[in-house]
């Protein structure tokens, strides 16, 4: 019979092990799941795992799906490490894009580029969003849970006033969205005819600045210490509370760059369709990428595939559009099941 033994400690090598294990489980289930839909399994891969990556046109919009689950995963990985529970990045993702696009609207007609000032304002307004959660908590101790999951509904209905009513595109053949942004409002492109843009370059560096502050500073070491053992940060005398600002502050200022960087690059306007569950699935990536930057742009790098693999499992084999969201939760399901082996040693015993 088969038991789970404790280990005297963690397994390192376990611990890296794990989403390999997980990601070969997902697969195999993924195949059953295909055949069990009626369709080819191997075709079923081939258009999840390969044609995400067969050209150059493909790898760049890979990257691009990829750098907003990037930014928002790295701002995850602060505060999860910090003990501040922040669910609600989409919320703050759709923020970001609301300030992006009023400010692209608002300089409509400038003659310099202003596509920085639009990135800004996306920031700001992310970190604004945070830190209503971040006040809550602070002031009122009120769990930051269910505090930024709910204002997440709260920015849909935000996003949605705005777009069916006093920014509606007046041209627009009555469709929910936007004037299109100015070309100074948009961020410009890494190639010409690809849609792969500067925000790329902007997620590695934000990849390189974040890796920095969680293992070569002190303020990043605070972070770490107050989410593991809280005891002995008020020990060592580490802010609890700046802990908390700071966690929510990244991530919210992450998020609402994404979400500007959505709108004034690949989407060019503001309209209902902005919010793509960029926020949730980014939970994903930073626990897949073990809070961790570097693991962060692998697990980022895995979950765009399968937002474009599902995209293509709609319109190659007739799946429905679910099949993203079973392929992400499959993952994350294996994942937290595997990670069991960090812990525990499986023993075979008679009897």
């Amino acid at each position: 019979m088969l038991r789970l033994e404790l280990r005297p400690q963690p397994s390192a090598a376990w611990s890296a092990a794990s989403p390999l294990l997980a990601l070969a489980i997902t697969v195999v289930i993924g195949m059953a799941l295909f055949a069990a839909l009626g369709k080819d399994p191997v075709a079923g891969l081939r258009v999840f795992f390969w044609e995400p990556m067969r050209d150059a046109r493909a790898w760049s919009e890979l990257l691009l799906k990829a750098t907003p689950l990037l930014l928002i995963g790295l701002g995850l990985a602060i505060g999860f490490r910090s003990n501040v529970w922040n669910i609600g990045a989409e919320g703050q993702f759709i923020i970001g894009a609301v300030f992006a696009s009023g400010t692209a609207l608002a300089l409509a007609g400038a003659a310099w580029p202003v596509w920085p000032v639009v990135l800004l304002a996306g920031v700001v307004g992310g970190w604004l969003w945070a830190a209503i959660t971040a006040l809550l908590r602070d002031r009122f101790h009120a769990n930051e849970i269910l505090v930024s999951l709910m204002l997440v509904y709260v920015a849909v209905q935000v996003l949605n006033y705005l777009v069916y009513g006093p920014w509606k595109d007046p041209m627009g053949f009555n469709f929910p969205q936007t004037q299109r942004f100015d070309p100074q409002a948009m961020v410009p492109r890494l190639y010409a005819g690809l849609r792969l843009h500067w925000g790329l370059v902007m997620a590695l560096v934000a990849v390189v600045a974040v890796w920095v502050f969680l293992f070569r500073t002190r303020a990043g070491f605070a972070q770490q210490v107050g989410g593991l053992a809280p005891a002995a940060a008020r020990y060592a005398g580490f802010s609890s509370r700046r802990a908390l600002w700071v966690a929510m502050g990244v991530t919210g200022a992450l998020a609402g760059l994404a979400g500007a960087l959505e709108v004034a690059g690949p989407v060019g306007q503001l309209t209902p369709h902005v919010p793509v569950g960029y926020g949730f699935a980014a939970i994903i990536v930073a626990f897949v990428g073990r809070l961790h930057p570097l693991g962060i742009v692998g697990s980022a790098l895995l979950m765009s595939l399968f937002y474009i693999g599902g995209e293509l499992a709609q319109s190659r084999l007739g799946l429905p559009k679910s099949i993203t969201g079973v392929f992400q939760g499959l993952l994350l399901l294996t994942l937290l099941a595997c990670d069991t082996l960090i812990h525990y040693r499986l023993r075979w015993r008679k009897g």
